[in-house]
């Protein structure tokens, strides 16, 4: 998120944006990543139960992830248009969920959605904290055709450490000391 940890409010939507999915960038995605019958062959796709070519789910995901990082960055830019410093953001730790619910075929027009749904400080990492995500994807009929829950670091803007944190992160850099104390964690 481009937003400091501080400035990050819960269930707002954040609009991504749509794409069409082509049959062409189906079968073409599918071949490099996920080339299972029913995601490159026509021929065999019209025969299985999804009655044609679906895409993959990891394509449906890789478009949302995509979309995403663009709305992120156009969010930065637009903080620094305001004058505003954007926040900072991390990697992400993992994710607990993820569903392709229904399939996405060629002509579909998908909406993907980001909500930030909770925060708390990050128990690991002094100055960062955590962000519960939630991406869900619906097609021009209003199906949800994919959901993923996953967690992302965002860093706080006001962060100061205790004098026992700064002590114990001068101590790590000493030769002696720093591995010792890595040992003991």
């Amino acid at each position: 998120m481009t937003r400091w940890f501080e400035n990050i409010v819960l269930d707002e939507v954040f609009d991504l944006g749509e794409h069409q999915f082509t049959e062409d960038e189906i079968i073409r995605f599918a071949k490099a990543y996920d080339p299972q019958y029913f995601h490159v062959d026509p021929d065999l796709a019209v025969h299985s139960h999804f009655g044609g070519i679906i895409a993959s789910g990891w394509h449906t995901a890789a478009v949302g992830h995509r979309k995403m990082v663009d709305a992120l960055e156009a969010e930065e830019d637009r903080l620094r248009g305001l004058g505003e410093e954007p926040g900072v953001s991390g990697p992400s730790p993992g994710g607990s969920k993820i569903e392709f619910s229904v399939p996405v075929r060629p002509g579909d027009t998908v909406r993907y959605e980001l909500v930030v749904y909770d925060k708390r400080h990050s128990n690991s990492l002094p100055g960062w904290g955590l962000l519960f995500n939630r991406v869900t994807a619906r097609n021009q009929r209003g199906e949800q055709v994919y959901l993923s829950e996953f967690v992302g670091f965002s860093k706080l803007r006001d962060y100061r450490p205790s004098l026992r944190t700064r002590v114990l992160l001068a101590l790590i850099k000493l030769p002696l000391i720093g591995p010792m104390l890595k040992r003991a964690a």
